[in-house]
């Protein structure tokens, strides 16, 4: 949630300006600001000179661990001492792939003069906001609360019972635009804090109670109705880029929920326009440079509104989304580009983000020998070294690549020059294609032996329950049993290392043989929706038994029965000041969207009406913010749209296992049809899908409600009947 307007806790901006600060950033500030020069770093890691960080299993923790600056993880023992001593807390919040993270650190977090005056006057805290979403959803609304915009690095300023009374995001180490340096900013607000405590304290307080309230929101008495979705559609296409796909300006987000979303609704609805526009931004994506064309996988953003400079670093996150956005490309149109694309998003996460057990790592770096890009970026001299003449001259009119580079990294003191980032730009003519492949794999062996980008090689059961639902899809979309293993063995390792059978408790994140004890719903959803992917990809019934466990668990531990809704954290959990209730789909979706798509999907397959009464009852409590402002909701609308209507069930009769029932299994998956369960006979499903038999062999009924349409063997019927 972004908010706005004015509150007392605006009164500690006024009161850190009166100190000699500029007190909170307007709205339309920038959340991050390169600097011209960064200063060269005081500090040299050395092996003697670790901090607390050591003990950690974060990569982003274990980065700082180094730092002079004497940096406790979130712990009880931060909070101890800051109470002990009078101190307010210095939380700062990144994750290891952050590109600005670097730069702070470099800039500050190395330097010995300014970790001296952390150490003296406050007490630091380091978090990584991918071990703990929780705790940066808590202060990345404060700041958002403060200031109108928040990022990372996240910087925030609390008292010692960890109310948060300052903050924002990147500080530079130098005064410029008005602004104090990050050295001048701590020396104000130390000022603040002894000379103004009392105010700094009620502000604090108010602001916090205000953040809390904002958590008790409840159902309102707007309906839910197909115009929410078709009023949600109309604002997505008026924010169509038409030149370059995609929605919005620079920087562009690829956020594949919102396509995601305008394809199913365009496809429902019969508005070709709708899905032209999403047809257009997949392809401008694949064909920019913030898709890997030598590696495969995407980058997080664009820095640009073309997609051609990308922020470089990849996350699984938004790979395991962008596969589920070209598979249903693909399905919608029929072509195979869409098809490539998704399999070109799995050959590089099978390849360079995969745990020798199944698990997927989370994130690569931007960074890698300390310029950001420069891993995937080529000057014309290189390619001019390394390929043959009818190569080069077919792979820059191809790539685009020019003497002068279109990427300058300015956060660096000593920018590479003539540095290009890969897009496709030029056509390419059928007799130059083996020309094109021969440089693109010469290309690609270079490249791989070049130092890559740092790798955070912890595993999370959340971004692993995406990957594991976009790698099931695949593997019977595209009919590739190596996907659908894949699949398997990733849900295996799951269940090993971060499910404990015994109390039905998922945990967070595993990394180096050590799992931690956060309990999210994130978790619990993400996975959920994953687990289903892959059981109707299958019908093994072992898979719908733990999806099962898995919803009954969440509902027990993060379901709120009096209003509806769930909370992103579990009760009981000490260390946080409140619980909320995440509910926007932004890089990833919310745990609440995905939750309610999650029960409703079991329900159909099931039969069980206490997930669909759940469901129904979060989509109530958010129903005013999905018909207000749909651009916040773009996932929570697809469960909406799922819950509007009868869902049809794909019931295959039969043994599930055999060549038959897996022809069958996959025409049904062949058509674009997000209304639909697929279900076998076997296991926990609906007891009517149980009286359904099977004839000579295999067969297939589409139903709605208790009435179905006369069974088949015929895979092409199959697809006719779902059309």
């Amino acid at each position: 949630m972004i908010f706005s307007g004015n509150t007392r806790a605006t009164l500690v901006c006024g009161a850190l300006a009166l100190a000699g600060m500029i007190g909170c950033k307007p709205k339309s500030e920038p959340t991050a600001v390169a600097p011209t020069k960064p200063p060269v770093s005081t500090h040299t890691d050395s092996p003697k000179h670790t901090n607390r960080l050591a003990q950690e299993k974060s990569p982003y923790l274990r980065q700082h661990m180094h730092n002079p600056v004497d940096w406790y993880p979130w712990s009880e023992a931060a909070f101890a001492k800051a109470r002990a001593e009078g101190k307010p807390i210095f939380l700062s919040i990144g994750y290891s792939t952050c590109h600005w993270c670097h730069v702070m650190e470099r800039e500050s977090f190395e330097n010995e003069e300014l970790a001296k005056y952390l150490n003296e006057h406050f007490v630091s805290i380091k978090v990584d906001r991918e071990e703990r979403p929780d705790v940066d959803k808590i202060y990345m609304t404060a700041v958002q609360f403060m200031s109108g915009s928040g990022g990372w690095p996240l910087n925030c300023f609390l008292t010692p019972d960890r109310q948060p009374f300052y903050g924002g995001t990147y500080f530079p180490p130098e005064a410029k635009y008005g602004r104090p340096s990050f050295l001048q900013l701590l020396q104000n607000i130390h000022e603040v804090w002894t000379q103004r405590h009392g105010e700094v304290l009620s502000s604090a307080q108010d602001l916090t109670q205000r953040m809390s309230d904002l958590t008790q929101k409840e159902a309102t008495n707007t309906l839910l109705h197909a115009r929410v979705l078709t009023n949600a559609a109309e604002q997505f296409k008026a924010e169509f880029d038409a030149h370059h796909g995609g929605f919005g300006g620079a920087p562009k987000f690829p956020r594949p929920a919102q396509p995601a979303f305008l394809l199913r609704h365009g496809v429902k609805q019969h508005d070709q326009p709708a899905i032209n526009m999403v047809m257009a931004t997949c392809e401008k994506m694949a064909n920019g440079g913030m898709n890997d064309q030598l590696g495969g996988g995407f980058a997080r953003y664009s820095v640009d509104a073309k997609w051609l400079v990308p922020h470089f670093e990849k996350m699984l996150y938004d790979n395991a989304q962008l596969l589920q956005l070209y598979l249903d490309a693909h399905l919608v149109s029929g072509h195979d580009a869409p098809a490539d694309i998704a399999r070109d998003i799995i050959r590089y996460l099978l390849r360079d983000m995969t745990h020798p057990g199944g698990g997927f790592y989370s994130a690569e770096d931007a960074d890698s020998e300390g310029h950001e890009g420069k891993f995937y970026c080529w000057t014309k001299k290189e390619l001019g070294a390394l390929l043959t003449v009818e190569e080069f001259n077919v792979a820059v009119d191809y790539f685009g690549i020019t003497e002068e580079g279109n990427f300058v990294d300015h956060s660096h003191p000593t920018p590479l020059p003539g540095q290009n980032v890969l897009s496709i730009v030029g056509d390419l003519r059928p007799a130059d294609r083996p020309l094109l492949d021969s440089a693109k794999k010469k290309m690609f062996e270079t490249r791989s032996k070049r130092i890559r980008p740092h790798l955070d090689d912890k595993i999370l059961a959340s971004w692993n329950g995406l990957m594991l639902g976009g790698l099931a899809r695949a593997g019977i979309v595209l009919d590739d049993p190596a996907y659908l293993a894949a699949a398997e063995k990733n849900l295996a390792f799951l269940q090993a290392k971060l499910w404990d059978a015994k109390t039905k408790t998922l945990y967070h994140r595993w990394r180096d043989g050590e799992r931690d004890q956060a309990q999210l719903v994130d978790d619990y959803a993400f996975l959920l929706g994953g687990v289903l992917d892959l059981y109707e990809a299958t019908l093994k019934p072992e898979h719908l038994e733990f999806a099962l466990a898995l919803a009954e668990t969440m509902l027990a531990k993060f379901y709120d029965p009096e209003r509806g809704g769930f909370w992103q954290s579990a009760d009981g959990a000490g260390d946080l000041i409140m619980r909320v209730k995440e509910d926007y789909d932004g890089a990833e979706p919310s745990g609440n969207s995905v939750a309610i798509l999650g029960l409703l999907r079991l329900g159909a397959i099931c039969d069980r009406k206490d997930f669909r009464d759940a469901a129904e009852k979060s989509l109530r409590l958010f129903a005013d913010r999905m018909q207000r402002l749909p651009h916040a909701v773009p996932f929570m609308l697809q469960a909406l749209d799922f819950f509007l209507e009868e869902p049809k069930r794909v019931v295959i009769a039969g043994d599930a296992s055999s060549p038959k029932a897996r022809e069958l299994l996959r025409a049904a998956h062949a058509v674009f049809q997000p209304r639909k369960v697929v279900l076998g006979t076997a296991g926990p499903v609906e007891a009517f899908a149980k009286t359904l038999p099977a004839k000579d062999g295999p067969v297939v009924y589409l139903c709605t409600g208790t009435a179905c349409q006369p069974p088949t063997d015929d895979a092409t019927k199959v697809k006719a009947m779902l059309k």
